[in-house]
């Protein structure tokens, strides 16, 4: 009986600092929980881009940085702030990309990064909607008499490091029985030196990286963009999984762009549309319906948007319009209008 007595006391005391234990700890709240008022404490956006890519994010020759991605960002400084130029713009490459974003060392990726299934559900990031529709590709010597992926049997390959087109290099040779070497590089300067050294016969990347690159290469008449396409590269802004409030600014100030453009509203003449008395841009505009109070940011955010950095083909065609050396046709990247896939969800 003694024994029987302890043993449930035992159980009974057990059992009761168990319950205590789930009394007093609490559910694990994100570090990512504000994002928003972290940054607003900062005084600045992070934003993790890159200064190598001609036409996405570069440093001029008077050390400012310019370029599609590099907008991006800017517009949401403008959002946040009211002021586009309140943002640092981190470089960093594709393979430290994921663990800076994680670690908080940066806000938001804007950098050619790729949606992909892993990188939405492993990586413990959130994917804004793609900025920019893209797909693999593959650059070689004009001279070498390549036309084919099929015709680079045995030859040795330069690739990125930690991205996609790594993966897909290896996922396409593979189903096509083409034997071929990797040369993998950490950045992308490292593989553009080794192809013009002759390091490597071929240089893959997403086709947009390989008309930027082209155009910083010494002789780019001597290098050729095979014509097919290996991929699906749907380029997106992504943030840390945790806090729903910052990933809703960042998908609207993406949206917000792209109903500029719909609408017919510029950084020229967005004053203009003040007036208007259509319902869609006086939301759009925060004349009405409290949109930016919704997402925790002044009522007139996409107005500084459009007015500071502009619509989404203003943004398009200053860093990859026919006007620079940059120059890549929209196809996919016009408005669905215009039998694109860019379309904006309703601001209401």
């Amino acid at each position: 009986m003694y024994r029987k007595t302890s043993l449930f006391l035992i159980l009974l005391t057990a059992l009761s600092l168990l319950m205590t234990a789930f009394v007093a700890v609490p559910a694990p709240v994100s570090q990512n929980s504000d994002t928003l008022q972290t940054i607003k404490d900062r005084g600045k956006l992070i934003c993790g881009s890159r200064n190598d890519l001609p036409g996405f994010g570069f440093l001029n020759e008077d050390g400012s940085l310019s370029g599609f991605e590099i907008d991006f960002c800017r517009a949401l400084a403008a959002a946040i702030f009211g002021d586009s130029s309140k943002v640092e713009i981190r470089h960093m490459t594709s393979k430290e990309r994921f663990a800076l974003l994680q670690s908080g060392e940066i806000d938001v990726i804007v950098r050619t990064t790729t949606l992909t299934l892993q990188r939405d559900a492993e990586l413990g990031a959130n994917f804004a909607p793609p900025t920019f529709y893209d797909g693999q590709g593959m650059i070689v010597r004009a001279d070498s008499g390549i036309t084919t992926l099929e015709e680079l049997e045995g030859a040795t390959v330069c690739v990125g490091a930690g991205t996609t087109t790594e993966l897909n290099l290896a996922d396409v040779f593979a189903g096509r029985g083409i034997g071929y070497s990797p040369l993998v590089f950490e950045n992308i300067d490292e593989s553009i030196a080794a192809l013009e050294e002759g390091r490597c016969d071929a240089f893959t990347t997403d086709k947009s990286g390989l008309v930027a690159r082209r155009t910083t290469m010494a002789v780019p008449s001597d290098w050729v963009i095979l014509e097919e396409t290996m991929s699906k590269e749907p380029l997106a802004p992504a943030v840390r999984h945790g806090d729903d409030t910052w990933f809703d600014i960042v998908k609207w100030v993406v949206y917000a762009t792209f109903a500029a453009e719909e609408y017919g509203i510029t950084s020229a003449n967005v004053d203009d549309f003040l007036a208007s008395d259509n319902p869609s841009i006086r939301k759009l505009l925060g004349l009405e319906g409290e949109m930016g109070t919704k997402l925790s940011l002044s009522d007139d955010w996409a107005y500084n948007v459009i007015k500071q950095v502009g619509n989404y083909g203003e943004i398009y065609n200053r860093n990859l319009g026919p006007d620079t050396l940059t120059y890549i046709p929209r196809g996919l990247n016009n408005l669905y209008t215009e039998g694109g896939l860019i379309y904006a969800m309703p601001i209401r």
